[in-house]
């Protein structure tokens, strides 16, 4: 190779050996990417550090609105804790009346895309580095469909509240003088899986019971798709889920509201002898279905158990999520 490029001028001598390095430099790139790409997915750092705080989203739950007196309490305190905490409250109507009843009645594809919409439009949340997010009951497995599907702008940290993560296999109660709720119960009866039913009625949307998997597979909605129960995985759901720096699930202790109460941290229970399957021990985790096996071994999954009944909550406790999880972290930690 010397030797032929003897009889070429220096100067263009000099080129093609520039030339050569670069082409081979360029090749070992292209080849180190190829493998890189290859490796098992890590979640990556988010840049979220800021000196303030990041934006709050709080989804309520079933029967709730976003003007609800006891929802504003809950921003007042994440200002009184980090101040200058800019609160949204997700609605899917600005009449709160019809945001309570869209809590009832709804497609939940369709309602999640139009939150989507929303978060990503707004002028505040849209510009932020990330938005930290609370869910409130079935708000929270919501919450966590919008950071599975569409995630802009990104979430941080996402806290539930006796979340149904892993379904309901009973539809809870209403008061007698609920009409809302009292209507979306008679049609639930006996009707759960029906093709009206899935696209009309919130609760049977995350209906699951384990004695009756093929039906659920076969015409659920929304819970076989965003838990990716169903055989087809949907890999984004999983790259989006393990971009939080913490997923943090709270399960009240004496809920009797979600049945089973241990969906709030992705349990299954027997619908017949009440025996639990914790997550650790079902193939969602085991397999990664979502990426939970990957936030866990990463130290970002957490979960957490709250005294009382379902969202019994305290000022101490909210404070301390927000203290240990919403507050600006120092620079470079």
């Amino acid at each position: 190779m010397l030797s032929s490029l003897a009889t070429y001028p220096a100067d263009f001598t000099a080129k093609m050996i520039i030339t050569s390095i670069l082409y081979l430099a360029l090749l070992c790139i292209s080849t180190n990417a190829s493998v890189i790409s290859q490796k098992p997915l890590v979640p990556q750092a988010s840049p979220t550090w800021t000196p303030d705080p990041l934006p709050l989203v709080i989804w309520h739950g079933l029967g709730d609105n976003y003007k609800a007196e006891g929802l504003r309490s809950v921003g007042d305190l994440a200002q009184e804790i980090n101040p200058g905490t800019f609160t949204y409250f997700v609605r899917l109507d600005p009449d709160p009346s019809s945001d309570r009843t869209a809590t009832f009645f709804g497609n939940l594809t369709l309602q999640i895309a139009q939150v989507c919409s929303d978060l990503a439009a707004h002028p505040i949340l849209s510009t932020a580095p990330a938005i930290n997010a609370i869910g409130f009951s079935q708000g929270g497995q919501f919450l966590r469909a919008y950071v599975e599907r569409c995630n802009k702008p990104p979430v941080a940290n996402l806290v539930t509240f006796g979340s149904q993560h892993n379904g309901i296999s009973q539809f809870q109660n209403c008061a007698t003088t609920d009409w809302v709720c009292q209507g979306a119960q008679g049609l639930l009866k006996g009707n759960t899986w029906s093709q009206f039913v899935q696209n009309k009625l919130v609760p049977a949307q995350y209906f699951r019971d384990p004695e009756d998997l093929e039906a659920y597979l076969e015409n659920s909605n929304f819970l076989a798709d965003v838990n990716n129960e169903r055989v087809s995985k949907n890999e984004t759901y999983k790259q989006n889920l393990i971009l939080l720096e913490k997923l943090v699930m709270y399960m009240f202790s004496e809920d009797t509201t979600v049945v089973p109460k241990e969906s709030s941290w992705f349990s299954e229970v027997n619908t017949t002898t009440g025996k639990e399957t914790k997550l650790k021990d079902r193939p969602i985790y085991q397999e990664d279905w979502l990426g939970l096996k990957t936030l866990d071994e990463h130290n970002k999954l957490e979960f957490k158990l709250t005294e009382g009944g379902h969202m019994q909550l305290t000022d101490e406790l909210l404070k301390e999520v927000f203290k240990q999880y919403f507050t600006p972290k120092a620079k470079g930690n």
